[in-house]
């Protein structure tokens, strides 16, 4: 969300900040709702549609770096978090599925 208000104040980027506030938001949404699913499958469902917003997220910070919207050092501290969060979801997901 942070991202999302200096994009709009500071850069006055308008299409890309409202791509990533959505997918980034939309990552604890789902695992929200996983927390309480119905089913084992209404859970592994959740976190991977967690996991393609996360993916989501990291191709628009790709593009926001790329364009100069963002520098590289605010990439590289922004998308190792997003790294890092898909890596949690596909360990969660892979290890419900054998489970």
């Amino acid at each position: 969300m942070k991202l999302y208000k200096y994009l709009n104040a500071e850069k006055k980027e308008f299409v890309i900040s409202k791509q990533i506030l959505r997918s980034g938001t939309s990552i604890g949404a789902n695992v929200k709702e996983g927390e309480y699913g119905q089913s084992t499958a209404d859970f592994i469902s959740k976190m991977s549609i967690a996991l393609k917003e996360a993916a989501e997220t990291s191709y628009w910070l790709e593009l926001l770096v790329e364009t100069d919207y963002i520098t590289q050092e605010q990439y590289e501290s922004i998308s190792s978090d997003c790294i890092e969060i898909i890596k949690i979801l596909t360990s969660i997901v892979k290890s419900t599925k054998s489970n």
